[in-house]
Order: structure tokens, then sequence, then C-alpha cells
């Protein structure tokens, strides 16, 4: 016979988390017969979700931002690496002036909470928290990138960024709790769960299986990443629910060993283990070098005897994740960083520089041009793109079963793979970076084929179907930096219009005038890939 033992499977010891206040009003402590109950308007939790994805969508973490100057004093770091770090500090910058948000993916907003059981609110806790959410979205100049299932195969999108993702747990005493995010789909998207068995538990099984496994990240989700590794796990969705709070640094002050009870624990030794082996990948800030990962958590959990799930995730340069907490003192977020000028170091790092390229020749032209120039070339592109993603390309594929002739516009000029977020007043273009380039594989050689996408502009590693197809018909894809979205819509967007599908929304097909928007040649036409050289 053994004795019960119960405790909080994931015992955070600490929350040193900076709040600010956002008002007392909506709280009252009330006698509810020998115990007291906090009592909460659900006005408050409305205006708590609405302030924290406000924050979160233009603002970062104090921590992460020192993160990316790091990147800038390390002498190890290669030209690439400073070359993003930098741009994602000015990006940040300009995001914070609360007009233009971080990134144009504004996310999928998601709210985890914990509910003290003498916490009384009335209502379904969920419905007001989603109005907030609502409020944020209506309010500010974000996406609507929630897609909603009218049949099947029939979507819309809902024009609202709901529904939203929200779990509530409950707890014991008068708190109550949260973790907002805005997830994007580039870093969803990179979350791996790997069935494993117990012979992946020793040193030299699990030191292959993450030099293996850490690849599938690729740099589609816009490195350098918040990694957050998982070991076990009570089921697989137990394992991924500690991946995504875990990459969001919501674990950091868990213990730092186990016991019977089967209590989460970080591993440090194997989270330094886990940096050098992502700093000796070379893939670095999305085009090569050190800072592929800026730091890494290693949590260990129990698993069933027959299972092993063991998850990957991150989160990205976009890092939005942010805490809020009700207590009788009011209502509180936390306080996220309003300065992000201060990282910025006086001048620019010194970079060769780029290779000029006119987007408004033929373009014959233009395919000559980018074929004198090496993968890794640095680009400042000027002209007109025409921007196109995930239905678009299912529509002109559609017309191209249908026997319908390729568009031209898809054949007279390079295509940007994006969906922008709302225009601010006054400018021409809001949030505007590029998307992952990897979900638009299986249409390039077809459209290659019949002439279009001959100069493709995205972010992120792609597939050999890709490298093929630019070898076969002399194409190109060219990586943008992933993450600075605001930065491309204030300095380098001059003008946005609908060409096509506008039924679509974010969705549609635009011409877009650039100037010196940045780049680098990353698959060429003679069948060079740079990420396949890594």
């Amino acid at each position: 016979m053994i004795d019960f033992i119960y405790q909080d499977p994931y015992p955070i010891l600490k929350d040193d988390t900076q709040y600010r206040k956002i008002t007392s009003d909506f709280v009252k402590v009330e006698q509810f017969g020998e115990r007291e109950v906090l009592t909460v308007d659900p006005k408050g939790l409305e205006l708590l979700a609405e302030e924290a994805l406000t924050d979160v969508s233009f603002m970062l973490r104090t921590t992460h931002l020192q993160k990316l100057r790091k990147i800038l004093d390390d002498p190890e770091a290669t030209d690439n690496d400073r070359f993003v770090a930098y741009n994602l500090l000015q990006n940040a910058s300009v995001a914070a002036e609360g007009q233009l948000p971080s990134c144009q993916d504004t996310g999928t907003a998601i709210v985890m909470a914990k509910k003290g059981e003498s916490i009384f609110t009335g209502v379904d806790d969920a419905e007001w928290l989603s109005r907030g959410i609502f409020n944020t979205y209506q309010k500010r100049n974000l996406r609507y990138s929630q897609i909603v299932p009218i049949s099947m195969f029939e979507e819309k999108n809902s024009g609202s960024n709901l529904p939203a993702q929200i779990d509530i747990y409950a707890k014991k005493g008068t708190s109550y709790d949260f973790l907002f995010m805005a997830k994007g789909g580039g870093s969803a998207n990179k979350t791996y769960l790997y069935q494993q068995t117990k012979s992946l538990l020793n040193e030299k099984s699990l030191d292959e299986f993450i030099k293996t496994k850490i690849k599938d990240l690729g740099t589609s989700a816009c490195p350098p990443y918040h990694l957050a590794l998982v070991i076990g796990g009570t089921s697989a969705e137990a394992n991924l629910s500690a991946v995504k709070k875990a990459s969001a640094g919501y674990y950091d002050n868990l213990p730092t060993t186990g016991n019977m009870a089967g209590q989460a624990f970080r591993d440090h030794e194997w989270e330094e283990r886990v940096q050098k082996i992502c700093q000796e990948s070379a893939i670095g800030a999305q085009f090569g070098g050190k800072y592929f990962t800026h730091d890494v958590r290693v949590i260990r959990l129990p698993r069933h005897a027959a299972s092993c799930p063991v998850g990957l995730g991150v989160s990205c340069s976009a890092d939005r994740n942010i805490k809020g907490k009700i207590t009788k003192d009011g209502i509180f977020v936390e306080q996220l960083e309003t300065n992000p000028k201060q990282f910025l170091p006086e001048t620019a790092p010194h970079l060769e520089a780029p290779v000029e390229i006119d987007l408004n020749q033929p373009m014959a032209d233009m395919l000559a041009e980018l074929s004198k120039y090496p993968v890794k070339t640095r680009l400042k592109l000027n002209g007109t793109v025409i921007v196109a993603r995930d239905i678009a390309h299912a529509k002109i594929k559609e017309m191209l079963d249908a026997g319908k002739p390729m568009p031209d516009y898809f054949k007279n000029h390079p295509v940007y793979y994006a969906g922008p977020a709302k225009t601010p007043d006054g400018m021409a273009s809001g949030s505007f970076g590029p998307t992952t380039a990897g979900r638009m594989d299986v249409y390039v050689d077809e459209f290659q084929k019949n002439g279009g996408s001959m100069i493709m502009l995205a972010k992120g590693n792609r597939t050999k179907q890709v490298t093929d197809a630019c070898n076969k018909y002399g194409g190109f894809y060219l990586g943008s930096i992933g993450g600075p979205a605001a930065i491309l819509a204030q300095d380098n967007i001059l003008k946005v219009e609908v060409v096509d599908f506008e039924e679509l929304g974010m969705e549609a097909v635009r011409k877009i005038t650039v100037k010196d928007f940045p780049a680098f040649i990353i698959t060429d036409d003679k069948g060079n890939d740079f990420f396949a050289n890594l």
C-alpha cells in the first residue's frame, strides 16, 4: 500500500511578471455565508480581453527585445543575423506607435485562464472575453483571419476574427489568472507531435532525435524563435498544450527536478544542449547564422508506460504573449515595452550594398538579371508586385483546370505571398509582411508551366518540388524577412489596389508598388536552394 499523493501538476513557483493596473472598477468582495466571494462584473472581462489583445498586437516583452539587441552586440553573429535583428527592432519601434501591428497576421486570439473557485461572474465568461476580443479587432488595424466552414468544402471569413480559442480551468482562491496569445498561422503550423517510445529516453537517442527534428521547424515561422520541447504527457493533447504555454514563457518558473507526484519540471542542462544544437545548425535568423533560437525551454512530463509523446513548437519573432489577472485590488495586464527604440543602436549594422532590381521591366529581363547572381544575394526591389495567397492560388488553379488561360498579372509581375492587415487612415497600406511560402508549393510547377509565378516572394524554406520547377522553367524564389510587417508598410509599400477576387477580403489579389523592398535570392533557375546547402 502507498499513500495518496496529489499536487498541482504544473507547480509555478513564483510570478515575477510586472503588471500595470487597468482599473479598480468591476470587482467587489462580498460575503457568502462564511466565505468571501470576489464578484466580477462581466464588463471587466470584456475590458481585460480588449486591453490585452490591443497591447499584444502592437508591443512586445522587454526581455524579447533585449535578446534582439544581444544579436547586434554579438561578434559571432553573422551579417544575416544582424540584418534580421535590426529590422525586427525597427519594426517593433514602428508597431509600438499603435497604428501598424507588429505582424500582418494578427493571429487567432487564444485565452487560457485559471478561475478561482471563489470568483463569481454570473455569466458565460467565454462570451464576455470574446466581446473584448471582438472590440479590439473591430477598432484596431488588425486582420480578420478566421475562416468558418459553411459546409464541408465551403468556407467564409467570419469578418470579426472570431471565434477565439478560450480555455478556462478551475483553481482554489479568489484570483483569476490569464494568458492571452495572438497566434499567427506561421508559428502555429510549426507545432509538431512525435509519438515516440521509451527507446528515445537515453542521451544518445534524444540528442540525435533533436538534431533531426529541429530541421522540421525551418524558417517559415519567422525566427529567431523561443523554442519549446516537451517530453512526456498524460496524453498527446496535454503535451501540445504544454508546448504552447512553454513557448510563451508561462512555465519559466517550474521546478527543476521531478518527484513521485509527477510534477512537471524544466531541465536546464538539456535547454543548453538544445540551444547549442540550434546554433550549430547554421540556419540562423532566417538566412543563415547562429541565431535560429533566442532561447529554449525543455520540459519533462509524466507519461503512460506505452506512450512517449514529444512536442516541439515555437513562439516566433512576433512573440505575442501577455498575462493578465483579476484580484480584489482590480484588473491588471502584463506591462509590455512601450519604448523599443532604446534597443536600437545609433548606427545600423554595416552590410554590403544590395543588388537593385527593377520590377517594371519585362519578366524575361527580370529573370535574366536575377540569373547573374548566386543564391544568398541580398536584393532591393522596386516596382510592381502582385499579391496572392492560398485561396487566390486555388481559384487560379480552378481556372487552369477549366481550360482558361493564366491571368496576365501572374505572368507579368512577381507574386508576393501575403495578406494585409487593415489600412490606417492616411497610409497606403496596413501591416503587410510575407506569409509562409510552403503552402503554395503544390501550385508552382503547374503555374510556371503556364508562364506564371516565375518570380515568387515570401518567407521560409520550400520543398524540392519548387527547386525542381525553378530549374525546369527558369524561375526564382526570393525570401523576404518574416516579421517586420509594420516597417514594410511604413517604408516600402507605396500603393495598394485590388485587381481580382475582391470578395475574398484579405485573400484578394492585389497589385502593390514597392520601394527598396528587401529580399534575398533563395532558389534560383539553376537548381540551387540556399537552405539545402546549410
